[in-house]
Order: structure tokens, then C-alpha cells, then sequence
């Protein structure tokens, strides 16, 4: 060992020593942090099928690859990092001796080729990726980009480390290459050859190289170190974690979309008939209430702003910005934590559970930090702004598309089930909605007994529940469908078309009431839940003596279809429950029904959240409208899984929306620039909002808006009345 070999072994060893002191001491905080949260024992259910989904989505880059270039980029980087750390790892025997390399394997020849060609892709993913972040940045001209909100500055560290790391690991082999202390063929390594070929024959040089690398290395280690908020860093290792438990695993999409997480308290699910305010949690009222997972989440957040560029309260000007919350609530939780860790919070009844002595010790910011409250107005020094809780429609497009399975809509949910429930602080038309879904049964304050008025002038006989027991199909008709004027069409043509396939169907007429959709998105699981138990009630009966397979429910709204089908279980309700396009789109492959006249004029179909997105039915409704059509679809830009959302979801049908543009307009002018005269829908709320917008933009008489059903039935049964001008719905 010469004497710059001792020099660079000191040095590296050093650096070294400190960084990895730096790194088990921010991995003890972190781990501090996130077991402040709540239990969440349901996330240790299936080890085997959490570990398969773990390394199907990270190896794979399932989620990442729905962003193409970016995708497959940062997959030549994460491959990088993992595979070249083994370089890292040979630079500690290479500061010792300049030939020096790993043991075993760093002498074989497919080890020095696959190293030569990650190394090649790695060094494109990372230029791609900075040239990405360069061209997106929120101070470039044309508006608003994913990437405002995000701490720039680490994600330009972070990529010039892996830049750097990169090349100097190219230098090491060309100095090895220049020395004739290669070990690899002019054939497995051409670019480190090449490299060789300009570099001079310092006997030195690899080790210095290698002192280099592993300064990088370890600046980056006590950088990220030092911010345990960096979550565009840590999120490589907090992303195992964080996948390995999400709430389904076996879930191909984004496991918050769905069901929502139902309502606990010490991780156990709340009942609300032995329930008290001040000995169980009603949703979340501070930051350390959130679940253990829910910590774990907002500590994995990459910054990367796949959510915000989907986000349709972002997109319209609004407040709300998944990712800006996210990363709020995780500085929030970090700038709290020395509070909480020595022992202080408020209990259920809002006293603080430390003593005057436990608390002298600590920083005056860590006590402000505490005096916050998790939502409230800037002048109140709030984490979470009001208007930032209550923008959200819960369309899943977040969930959709965050690489690491954050689930942001469970945690809007739960802060919001604690503003309503508690402190009943929720937007003041709402309070309609919530008055009339105790009154009456359904939002709209209908009388009970008009339920079944949209079966009056149809030329067949629609059965009851009770008065028939043969029936297949449970036609959940919902509150729209039975109430608000446009909807009624497309539960009449339904109700048509299963006539006139033979499908024998009963309706629960007055015994139904509303799902509690809306209850439950807005915050009121209490409402929920009485709705719910009444429905599963009424529903069991009505299928008493049946298996799940033959309790078949058709519903038209995908918001009773989540409910039903998604929700219900988790209070004894086990239903086999179809949208009406999956019917239909059966009915026409198996003969029953038949389109015998094209309907002209151009269709484009709008995705509902909570039929796409939520519940993957993609191909159902665009299977019934090319039938219906003989044609294709002219689809919008933003569809499928990315379809924008109406704005009506997250009970934001019955809110006013005061800020930015309208939403339902955003995305009816994305559909009148296709060109179609048709936007077909598959759900009564996505109906009325566009709807709106179209006659808001002046072009009622030339768009029209309306239920697959409605097209499908056309197309069957051309002699059907086409239609005409909608009426405006019941209460609006």
C-alpha cells in the first residue's frame, strides 16, 4: 500500500464512519415518527401476496411504466442504484489498491458486462430524468407544473449524485484500463476501454477515483441523513415498505381506490352504537392519528407530482394539490415529533397528557408546531387550509398514479369525518344534503313515496321485491335514478332494455333507500352507517336462503355500485353487484339484445371516477357503444384511468364551487373539442354535471349528453322517442 493507497483508505473510512453514524441515527428518528401513528393491524393480513405485489410493482415499475419515457428512465436508474451499489461496495478495495476488486465475482466476465451496460443505461435514465425535471420546473413559462410545490433543490442533488457516481465509476475502470490492470475483455466493456484509451497512465488514479466515488456517496448519505424529509431521496428505501403495506395488495391499481378504510379508533373499526367521543377516536384530529401506515405514507412521498398533474381541483386553480398536502402533513408530523416523543399530545377530551417537566426541555418550535391545528385558515396558522379539504372529489386520480401507494384519499376522508362528526365544521350547503339523507332517505328531500314514479307509462309490468321471488338481478335503482329527471331516463331505459332480453329483474321500490355514498365522502360515517345497516338489512332479506353468486344486484350509479359492492361487506352485506354497462355489454355478446340501427353523429364516452378509475370497468361501456355505434369511439385525450373527473364525486354534487374554474366545464370542453354531438356517460351525477357544462357553454342544442343505456336503446329499439331537451333536475 503505497502512500496515497493509505492516504485514500484514512479518508474513505472516515467519511465512511460518519455517514453511516448519520444514517442509523435518521433511520431511528423516522422509525420514531411513524410508530407514533395508530395500530393498523389489518396491513400484516397476507405476507405472501403483500411480498409478490412488492416486487412485481418495484423490479417491475408497474406503475412507474404508465408514464413511458419517465418510467422506463427511472427504471435504468433504480436498477443502477441497485446493481451498481456492488461498485460502491469494490471502491473501498480499490482506495486500498488501485487493482483491487470485489471478491469472487468482481473478477468474472459477465459481472464486468452487465455492470458496463447498467452503468450505459443508467447514465441515459439519469440525463433523461434531469433533462425532464429541467424542462417541467415550476418557474418555466406556460403555467403551473407538476413539480411546483416540490423541494427542487434535493431532486437536482440527488440526480447530480447518481450523475456523478456514474461517471466516476466509468473513470475507475479507465484508469484500471490505462494501468493494464483491466480484468474485463475489450468486448464485455467498450466504453470503459474507451475511456482508458484518453485517460494517462497514473498508477494512482483508480484509487483516487475510488476515494471520490465514495465521497459522493457518503455526501449524499449524511445529506439525506440530515433531512429526514427528503423523501425524493429516502423514498428508495421507504418504498418497499410502503408497498409491501398498502390496504390491498392484490389490487392491480392504487390500493386506496374503492372502499374507503372504514372509520377506527386504537385500529380497531368503530361501532357506532357503543361508540364515545371521549374514550374513541371519530376520525382525525391531529397528525399523530393517523395510522402508523398513514405516518409511513407521508414519509415516502417522492415529490414527483403525479398526483398534482391529475389532480382535478389542481387543474382548475383550486387550493388543493395531492402532493402539497401530503407534504405538509409530513412536515407537520417531523416539526411535531420531539413534542410528541417526550411524551406530549392532547387526549380525546383535549387536555395535554405530558407534565410541565416532560415538556421543559424542548425547542420553541417543536411547542408552536404543536399549538397548531391540523385544519384551519392561514390567521389561525392551520396545517391543512379548509378549502384545501373540502376541493377534494375523491375521483382516486392521486391514488392512480403515485408510484408508492400513497393513499391520500383515505387520510382527506379521515380529517374530514373528525370536521364533521366533531367539530361540525363542513361547507354550509352540504348541510342540506346531510339533513335530507337523515329526513328523508335521499339527498334530493324527495318524498319516500315518489320512489317508484319512474316506472308510471312503461309498456311492461317493473316487479317488486316481495311480490315476486323469481327474479336474477336486484335492480338497484338509487336515489338519481328514482328522483332527478335526467336520470330517471336512463333507469327507464335500463329498465326497457332488460325487459326486452328476458332478464328477470324486481326492484325494491320504497324499500330502498340512499346508499350513503355521499354521507360517507363527506365525512359523515355516522349517517353512512345508518343508511347502510338499513340497506343490508332490507337487502339480506330480500336475497334470505341465496349464496353470494345468486345475490346479483344491478346498479346504474357507480357510486351505489362502490357502496354495494365494496362497502357493504364491512357491515355483514355480501352482494355479487354489476354496473349496468357490464349487463348490457353481456346481454348484446350473448344475443339478447341486438343493435339494429347505428346511431350516428359521434360518440365520445366520459370515464366516471367511480365506475373507471375506482373499479377498473373500462372495456363494458365501450364494448355496448360500439355495438350500439358500428363503429369506434372518439375518445377523449384524458381517458380511461385518466379521465378527468365531472367535479360532482366527494359529495362535491351538493357544494358550490366558489374557487377556480368549474371543473364539469373543464372536461365538457375536452369533449366538445372531439367533435362528437354524443357524450355518452355511465353515471347520473357525471350526467347532470355535463349536462350543466354544455348547456353553460351555450351548445345544448348541438351536444348531447347522456347514459349508455340511453345510446344502447336507441340502437335496439330505434321506434324508442329520441328524446329531447333535458328538464332540470329535482331540487337544483
Amino acid at each position: 500500500m503505497g502512500s496515497v493507497q493509505i492516504v485514500t483508505t484514512i479518508l474513505a473510512a472516515a467519511i465512511t464512519a460518519v455517514a453511516v453514524w448519520l444514517a442509523v441515527r435518521a433511520v431511528l428518528k423516522m422509525v420514531a415518527v411513524i410508530r407514533l401513528g395508530q395500530p393498523a393491524p389489518e396491513r400484516f393480513s397476507d405476507k405472501v401476496a403483500r411480498a409478490r405485489t412488492m416486487l412485481v410493482e418495484t423490479a417491475g415499475h408497474t406503475r412507474m411504466l404508465k408514464w413511458g419515457v419517465v418510467g422506463a428512465a427511472h427504471w435504468f436508474v433504480m436498477v443502477g442504484f441497485v446493481v451498481l451499489s456492488l461498485l460502491v461496495l469494490e471502491a473501498y478495495f480499490e482506495v486500498v489498491t488501485p487493482t483491487g476488486g470485489l471478491p469472487i465475482i468482481g473478477h468474472w466476465t459477465i459481472f464486468g458486462l452487465a455492470t458496463e451496460i447498467i452503468t450505459m443505461l443508467g447514465l441515459v435514465g439519469i440525463l433523461v430524468l434531469m433533462a425532464i425535471r429541467l424542462r417541467n420546473r415550476p418557474t418555466r413559462p406556460g403555467g403551473r407544473s407538476r413539480f411546483t410545490g416540490s423541494t427542487m433543490w434535493q431532486g437536482y442533488f440527488v440526480e447530480w449524485i447518481v450523475l456523478l457516481v456514474l461517471i466516476f465509476g466509468l473513470l475507475i475502470r479507465g484508469f484500471k484500463v490505462a494501468t493494464d490492470h483491466f480484468e474485463y475483455p475489450l468486448w464485455a466493456t467498450p466504453v470503459s476501454h474507451a475511456v482508458g484509451a484518453v485517460l494517462p497512465d497514473w498508477s494512482d488514479g483508480a484509487s483516487v477515483a475510488a476515494l471520490i466515488k465514495i465521497a459522493i456517496s457518503m455526501t449524499w448519505l449524511i445529506v439525506i441523513s440530515l433531512n429526514v424529509t427528503m423523501g425524493v431521496a429516502w423514498h428508495r428505501f421507504l418504498a418497499f415498505p410502503n408497498i409491501f403495506f398498502k390496504r390491498e395488495p392484490a389490487k392491480p391499481a392504487g390500493s386506496g381506490l374503492g372502499a374507503l378504510r372504514p372509520m377506527t379508533s386504537q385500529g380497531k373499526p368503530l361501532d357506532f352504537e357503543e361508540a364515545d367521543p371521549e374514550k374513541d377516536q371519530f376520525g382525525v384530529a391531529h397528525v399523530e392519528q393517523f395510522s402508523w401506515k398513514g405516518l409511513l405514507d407521508f414519509s415516502t412521498c417522492t415529490e414527483c407530482g403525479r398526483c398534482q398533474s391529475q389532480c382535478p381541483a389542481w387543474n382548475t386553480g383550486k387550493p388543493l394539490s395531492p402532493k402539497l398536502l401530503v407534504l405538509s402533513l409530513r412536515d407537520h408530523a417531523y416539526a411535531k415529533a420531539p413534542y410528541l416523543l417526550a411524551g406530549g399530545g392532547k387526549d380525546l377530551t383535549g387536555e395535554e397528557k405530558a407534565t410541565q417537566a416532560q415538556l421543559a426541555h424542548l425547542d420553541v418550535l417543536a411547542l408552536a408546531e404543536a399549538d397548531k391545528p391540523l385544519i384551519g385558515t392561514a390567521e389561525e396558522g392551520g396545517v391543512i387550509d379548509p378549502d384545501v379539504l373540502w376541493s377534494c372529489t375523491t375521483c382516486g386520480a392521486c391514488v392512480e398514479q403515485c408510484p408508492v401507494d400513497i393513499e391520500h384519499v383515505d387520510h382527506i376522508v379521515d380529517m374530514r369525518r373528525y370536521q364533521v362528526l366533531i367539530e361540525s365544521s363542513f361547507p354550509s350547503e352540504a348541510g342540506v344534503m346531510l339533513r335530507n339523507l337523515e329526513n328523508k332517505g335521499n339527498p334530493w328531500g324527495a318524498p319516500q313515496n315518489t320512489r317508484e314514479d319512474w316506472t308510471k307509462g312503461l309498456d311492461f309490468e317493473v316487479p317488486r321485491v316481495g311480490e315476486v321471488d323469481d327474479f336474477e338481478y336486484l335492480f338497484w335503482v338509487g336515489c338519481a335514478g328514482a328522483f332527478e329527471d335526467r336520470a330517471k331516463k336512463t333507469t327507464r331505459a335500463v329498465a326497457t332494455l332488460l325487459n326486452e332480453a328476458g332478464v328477470k329483474f324486481a326492484i325494491l321500490g320504497e324499500g330502498e333507500t340512499c346508499s350513503g355514498d355521499p354521507a360517507r365522502r363527506i365525512g359523515n360515517e355516522f349517517v353512512f352507517q345508518m343508511l347502510a345497516q338499513q340497506n343490508v338489512e332490507t337487502l339480506n332479506e330480500a336475497f334470505d336462503g341465496r349464496e353470494k353468486a345468486k345475490r346479483k344486484i344491478v346498479a346504474t350509479c357507480p357510486h351505489c355500485f362502490n357502496t354495494l359492492g365494496n362497502e357493504y361487506g364491512q357491515l355483514g352485506g355480501e352482494f355479487e353487484v354489476v354496473h349496468h354497462t357490464q349487463l348490457l355489454a353481456h346481454l348484446v355478446a350473448t344475443g339478447k339484445l341486438t343493435p339494429v340501427q347505428p346511431v350516428d353523429g359521434g360518440v365520445t364516452y366520459h370515464d366516471p371516477c367511480y365506475l373507471g378509475r375506482h373499479n377498473r370497468v373500462f372495456a363494458a361501456p365501450r364494448e355496448v357503444l360500439g355495438d350500439a355505434i358500428a363503429g369506434d369511439l372518439t375518445e377523449m385525450p384524458r381517458n380511461s384511468e385518466r379521465s378527468f373527473c365531472c367535479g360532482a364525486g366527494g359529495a362535491r354534487m351538493w357544494m358550490e364551487e366558489k374557487i377556480g374554474k368549474r371543473i364539469n366545464v373543464d372536461r365538457v370542453e375536452e369533449a366538445m373539442a372531439t367533435g362528437a354531438k354524443t357524450v355518452a356517460v355511465g353515471c347520473p351525477f357525471c350526467s347532470t354535471m355535463l349536462s350543466d357544462g354544455v348547456n353553460g357553454k351555450g351548445a345544448g342544442e348541438q351536444v348531447e349528453v347522456i347514459d349508455v343505456a340511453s345510446v344502447l336503446l336507441r340502437s335496439v329499439k330505434p321506434e324508442q322517442p329520441q328524446g329531447g331537451k333535458e328538464t332540470a333536475p329535482i331540487g337544483g
